[in-house]
């Protein structure tokens, strides 16, 4: 059933930023918050077994949504410790060895971009960012032409945040298994997207995010293959909780909506949702490119590779800041590019698929969710368009 994605009047088109905590998930959480709050690394009493059992359950449920096994689970407190503990871990354990280049893509999240920068300042490795094509998709010759058995590591996307791209993850892992690289995979925008099943079989490490799935905030996972293990330095020393690789006291509550997130993502409904989710996402795209305005979309054209619940369209002559703040407080979406310190850059996703400072300043990610309704899509595009034909008919365009 949907129901209107409404919060407090505001219609919700964010989801790829964050997606509200499901109401089952809350619901299986609640007792770590009072009675079954015992520190699961309380090894002499029961109360203290039964948190650590809550765990081990969440890890497990986390490891079957991708075809892996508990043991092989590590929880961080989100994608972007992940991303920083597989990187980094990896490139740490690694240093003044043989393979002393990385391979990144050049659309990754900024997180990622920023442990390239620091392996390549601290560590002396070698950088390499893979470009993509218009659809934001790798570029599979250049991908080949950097490959080789100098090469540590190669971490590309599953799904943008931004453009909703999916990447062809089984071909990459094909190229780079004859050279022995590592594959990583920032896998936080995947669950709502696409089989994680399908995609566990092809990464040696996979970063989680609970809140990108439907579970809570300040959580999240990372998948290590066992044989692997071994060669991760830890980013976090302590009490050797989680065999060592991230020490501190695990967050009962928050791994258990982790796991019962991950648990809902391998139902058929899941399946369902992606299905009735994409349908509603060609609704409203097909409601923006009608608009008697120049309305383009950014990324793939093609829905079986981009996430389901995403929109991404530049306005000619629109400033996307001015056209967001226009639809306050009715409507919640982004313009889905970076901003460090409070200072709004170009996307860098935008323009690695080749828009323009001014195109990429034009663009807007609307990111539909499982609740979104087909009246909140109605709704949503008469509001974008009463805002432009306000911003048209007052003259307000960008210079060319």
């Amino acid at each position: 059933m949907n129901y209107k994605m409404k919060i407090d009047g505001t219609i919700y088109l964010d989801h790829q930023a964050t997606t509200p905590l499901d109401s089952e998930v809350f619901e299986v959480m609640k007792p770590y918050f009072g009675e079954s709050f015992g520190n699961p690394h309380s090894a002499d009493h029961a109360i203290g077994w039964r948190a650590a059992a809550a765990v081990e359950m969440a890890a497990g449920q986390i490891a079957a949504m991708i075809g892996a096994d508990a043991d092989e689970v590590f929880f961080t407190s989100g994608a972007t410790e992940a991303n920083n503990a597989a990187l980094l871990g990896v490139a740490k354990r690694a240093a003044g060895g043989n393979r002393n280049r990385i391979l990144l893509g050049a659309t990754e999240h900024k997180c990622v971009l920023e442990v390239g920068r620091v392996v390549e300042r601290d560590l002396g490795y070698r950088v390499s960012h893979i470009p993509v094509d218009a659809a934001g998709r790798i570029d599979m010759d250049r991908l080949d032409s950097e490959l080789g058995v100098d090469v540590l590591l190669v971490s590309i996307m599953a799904v943008n945040n931004e453009i909703g791209t999916i990447q062809d993850i089984e071909t990459i892992k094909g190229k780079i298994s004859h050279y022995g690289c590592i594959l990583h995979c920032d896998a936080a925008q995947a669950p709502c997207a696409i089989d994680m099943l399908e995609l566990g079989r092809h990464v040696d490490m996979m970063s989680l995010s609970g809140h990108k799935m439907y579970g809570p905030m300040g959580i999240g996972a990372l998948f290590i293959r066992r044989d692997l293990q071994q060669d991760v330095e830890p980013l976090v020393y302590g009490g050797g909780q989680q065999n060592g690789l991230r020490s501190g006291t695990l967050p009962t509550a928050l791994c258990v909506g982790l796991g019962h997130a991950s648990f809902q993502m391998t139902l058929e409904k899941a399946r369902a949702n992606r299905e009735s989710l994409a349908r509603r996402r060609d609704r409203l795209l097909n409601h923006l490119l009608k608009m008697p305005y120049h309305v383009a979309s950014n990324g793939s054209s093609d829905s079986a590779h981009r996430h389901p619940g995403n929109i991404n369209v530049r306005i000619q002559g629109v400033v996307a800041e001015d056209l967001l703040a226009r639809v306050q407080p009715m409507l919640a979406a982004s313009t889905g590019s970076a901003c460090t310190s409070g200072i709004p850059e170009p996307s860098h996703v935008l323009r690695a698929i080749g828009l323009s400072e001014q195109s990429a300043a034009a663009s807007v990610r609307l990111s539909l969710g499982k609740n979104t309704s087909d009246s909140d899509v109605d709704e949503a595009a008469q509001i974008i368009r009463k805002a432009l034909d306000d911003i048209y008919n007052n003259g307000l365009l960008q210079s060319a």
